[in-house]
């Protein structure tokens, strides 16, 4: 058996031009020089080919040859050890990628915060489970476990509404308590604790709906069949005596002009979340677009239901003419027949800041064409033509960040977007003022919640302590997509927190 000499990694010896001084070694040669004598495997029938090509070579000759085809089988075999090491990277991958930026999503961090540690959720599961295996007992054995005169103290410290459940639970506790705990609720002082308690039984009747106003259930009239129509229309959806009282009116949230919300349909909206489709209507039949009888502005209204609270997004859209007076802006902005309320969707708050202020500075970003005439006015429209400015506006730091209403729920967007205007066939594509309200209507409990209440003003909300950072806009957009969810930085609609209402006459 012959002894393996060391070669040189390469055929280098044929080669006239290169120094045999050389003392650089390839990579090649540093990859063949690793490997042992074992790993090197004589392919037979490379060797055989090769002398069936080559029978007048030499001896010599032919050892040479099959040493060299030895060799070149070994450098194969690291090729395919070093690759075999690392996957294979395929072009075309699984992940998902970002439609805007191309990135590709990782969702682990979201998995990884959607595990409860010792959350209330879990805690709350912890209970059932300690109560799974217990099997129900009679009323009376529970109640005679602790003296009646415990009981009767325990009456005395809950609040009306709980007592009159808590004699509704049973036969025996309510022989404890009387019935006085339900005549007592007809009182006015607790009108309110009737409502909390007439709103225990919202499950059982799927058939009624509950009238804050008379504060009893009315058989709905209209079930599954519920449509939203605008203010001047009369559309009760049950027989209510008090249904055109002025004096005790159903709650309502003001939408945009001659449209608004009232709080019969966040009911139906949150009770087919909540319950069952037979205990109001489905959310989807309530979005609606319209455009304005007199004005020139067009809407869109959409509605959705994150952790038992109604969310509402309007977006209010109108063409502006560049370089508008004072007059051209309130004509465009505020509605006279509507005690001069904008056109777009607004809380109870918007005098009070710079809302108004900020629409104004965005409608001056609107490029002005040239205008004038002789020679220096055709130049001007000549370069104008030439060197058009972009359709794309960027507003200044002053109207582009987001606002947030600090007394309530509500957080605006003003933009400045390109539309197709179809009634002109000479100008299709024109700028218009675009105005986007996101809000939070309650969980639907009350008219007296404290998001609904807080929109309409008749309660004081700080928006900034009971949202921190989460905006309301990025929970809404985020139940429908991920890629259009809003990235301005969010402000303070009154930073300095004045109450001028009507005397402040910079928003008109």
């Amino acid at each position: 058996m012959t002894e393996a000499v060391p070669r040189k990694g390469s055929l280098g010896f044929f080669n006239p031009f290169k120094s045999r001084s050389s003392s650089r070694s390839s990579s090649r040669d540093a990859s063949i020089s690793d490997l042992r004598f074992n790993d090197v495997k004589f392919d037979h029938k490379s060797a055989s080919s090769t002398t069936r090509l080559r029978k007048t070579a030499s001896p010599a000759d032919s050892a040479r040859s099959s040493r060299a085809g030895s060799k070149k089988n070994s450098l194969d075999q690291s090729r395919s050890r070093r690759q075999a090491s690392f996957p294979a990277i395929s072009v075309a991958d699984e992940w998902e990628r970002d439609a805007q930026t191309g990135e590709r999503k990782d969702h682990t961090e979201m998995l990884h915060s959607l595990a409860h540690r010792d959350s209330e959720e879990s805690l709350a599961e912890k209970v059932q489970l300690l109560f799974a295996g217990i099997p129900p007992q009679p009323a009376t054995d529970f109640l005679a476990k602790l003296p009646d005169v415990i009981w009767k103290r325990v009456v005395e410290l809950v609040d009306p509404a709980d007592r009159a459940s808590l004699a509704l639970s049973c036969k025996p506790f309510r022989d404890l308590i009387g019935t006085e705990a339900w005549t007592s609720l007809n009182t006015p002082e607790n009108r309110d604790a009737k409502a909390k308690f007439l709103e225990c039984l919202d499950q059982q009747l799927p058939e009624h709906l509950l009238c804050f106003q008379c504060v009893i259930y009315h058989v709905r009239t209209q079930k599954g069949q519920e449509v939203l129509r605008p203010t001047n229309i009369s559309n009760p959806i049950f027989n209510c005596p008090n249904a055109y009282n002025a004096e005790n009116k159903v709650s309502r949230q003001r939408i945009t002009v001659g449209r608004s919300l009232p709080f019969p349909f966040v009911q139906l909206l949150l009770r087919a979340q909540k319950y069952s489709k037979e205990h109001g209507i489905h959310i989807d039949s309530m979005s609606r677009r319209y455009k304005d009888r007199d004005g020139e502005w067009s809407h869109q209204t959409r509605y959705t239901i994150v952790n038992g609270h109604l969310l509402v997004r309007v977006i209010s859209s109108a063409f502006a003419t560049p370089a508008l007076p004072p007059a051209g802006l309130r004509r465009l902005l505020y509605s006279h027949g509507d005690n001069f309320h904008p056109y777009f969707s607004v809380c109870a708050h918007w005098r009070d800041g710079n809302l108004m202020s900020a629409v104004k500075c965005a409608l001056s970003h609107i490029p002005k064409p040239p205008d004038g005439g002789g020679i220096a006015g055709a130049a001007a429209k000549v370069q104008y033509h030439m060197h058009r400015p972009s359709p794309l506006i960027t507003l200044c730091s002053e109207c582009r960040p987001m606002r947030r209403c600090p007394e309530c729920p509500t957080e605006y967007l003003i933009e400045l977007r390109m539309q197709e205007d179809k009634s002109d066939p000479m100008k299709l594509f024109k700028h218009a003022i675009v105005v986007t309200r996101w809000s939070d209507l309650g969980d639907g409990s009350s008219p007296k919640s404290l998001e609904w209440a807080a929109c309409n003003g008749e309660v004081e909300f700080d928006s900034f302590a009971a949202l921190g950072k989460r905006a309301i806009s990025g929970v809404f957009e985020s139940q429908f997509t991920v890629d259009q969810i809003p990235g301005q930085k969010i402000v303070s609609m009154n930073p300095n927190k004045e109450k001028r209402g009507e005397a402040g006459h910079n928003w008109y």
